[in-house]
């Protein structure tokens, strides 16, 4: 169950490798814990595309446009928060590969910000990969042995949507095994805190966001979970049975999933009623997996972050 607030915001942000997000109505800041302790922080320069058209401001066109325009923030903000963290540092590096200086000596001040790209490309690939057409794949194939299966798109939908919730769990549940990540998911859960904290209309002291729950309805992995259950609904009119015409179509209705998602997270932030609760149900319980308590020095950062974004006129009260 969601915390109780005097009041909702839509101030928002996402944990960073060492450092915390947060992004307000008017201004969008980064908080970095930097290798001698303190705490780095700036203001992020960022034009939305959400910005551009009152068009993508529509119900249902704002969800895929605000999917872009986070992508796109959380990897410049990323990438900064990783280049902060290690500055400083006075760990012994390896001597680079030829190929590594050749790369920086084609791209020099250019080599991270290109590598991160591939990255993400490359992210992005494997995404597609799992969760699109690899339960197609996998469904045609049970098929084959119980052809009773195939009959209609009920199975179908009900199979690959819960297999993607499956892999998607699954991936989250490895990946916060390793240090890092770990700590990344500790800083996620002293986001959550922090704004709870602040809705909660209290001092923005460590004392007082430590005791507040680490589970916020308006999240990433919320939104993620609820897509995922949408797309279950949308498959039931995907009639493709190859796996990559069907994963074609997925894909083109994304923004779909998007849109309603993104509406439905929107409701349960602003009301808090039994059907809100329904909805928002499995996505706070998956948020027990990339939500760590953190730890003070954690809650430093998240409290350094949205101060600086607060505005002075209560605009982000909805």
């Amino acid at each position: 169950m969601p915390e109780k607030t005097c009041f909702k915001t839509s101030i928002g942000g996402s944990a960073l490798i060492e450092g915390i997000m947060m992004r307000g109505p008017k201004k969008t800041c980064v908080a970095v814990r930097m290798s001698d302790k303190s705490i780095y922080t700036e203001d992020i320069q960022f034009e939305s595309v959400g910005g551009k058209s009152k068009f993508f401001k529509l119900p249902f066109i704002r969800g895929f446009i605000t999917l872009i325009d986070s992508m796109r923030l959380s990897m410049k903000c990323l990438m900064l928060s990783a280049e902060k963290s290690v500055e400083g540092t006075d760990e012994e590096v390896e001597e680079p590969s030829k190929f590594e200086k050749w790369l920086e000596d084609k791209l020099g001040d250019k080599l991270f910000g290109a590598v991160m790209t591939l990255a993400s490309i490359l992210g992005i690939a494997l995404a597609i990969l799992l969760f699109f057409a690899l339960p197609t794949f996998i469904f045609n194939n049970l098929a084959k042995v119980a052809p009773a299966l195939d009959k209609g798109t009920v199975w179908r939908s009900a199979f690959e949507g819960i297999l993607k919730i499956i892999i998607f769990l699954g991936y989250i549940i490895v990946i916060s095994r390793t240090p890092d990540m770990k700590r990344v998911f500790m800083y996620h859960g002293a986001e959550h805190k922090t704004i709870f904290c602040y809705e909660n209309m209290e001092e923005l002291t460590v004392e007082n966001v430590r005791k507040y729950k680490r589970f916020h309805p308006r999240c990433g992995t919320s939104f993620m979970i609820i897509m995922l259950l949408v797309g279950i609904i949308i498959g039931l009119f995907i009639t493709a049975k190859n796996p990559l015409l069907r994963t074609l179509i997925k894909l083109l209705l994304l923004p779909v999933s998007c849109g309603i998602g993104y509406e439905l997270i929107k409701v349960c932030a602003k009301y808090d009623n039994p059907l809100t609760k329904i909805i928002a149900a499995p996505g706070l319980a998956a948020q027990r997996i990339t939500t760590i308590e953190p730890d003070d020095d954690m809650i430093e950062i998240a409290i350094a972050a949205i101060k600086r974004v607060i505005p002075e006129n209560g605009e982000d009260r909805i």
